[in-house]
């Protein structure tokens, strides 16, 4: 993993609102008109917080009809664990 990859993933956590939104997460998929409802911001500060959460792939998204369905990765959570180990290790 490179540095410019770690960066991407570890901003994800460095905000409250997508700790928020991951813990929601950690119940299950949930559609984003869900966690709209569940946080205290408009459509397209979700939208913001959501794109980064994807691009680091700690979150998932999935299409069906009009609605997108937000979840936990276990893939992207591996990722961010491997590099927290890397560091641990050195």
């Amino acid at each position: 993993m490179n540095e410019k990859q770690t960066a991407v993933i570890f901003k994800a956590f460095c905000d409250e609102n997508r700790i928020k939104i991951l813990k929601l997460l950690m119940g299950g998929e949930k559609c984003a008109c869900r966690l709209l409802e569940e946080m205290s911001f408009t459509q397209p500060t979700l939208s913001h917080h959501m794109k980064i959460l994807c691009e680091s792939g700690i979150v998932q998204g999935r299409k069906e009809g009009k609605w997108v369905y937000y979840s936990i990765s276990a893939d992207g959570i591996s990722k961010a664990q491997e590099y927290l180990d890397f560091l641990k290790n050195e």
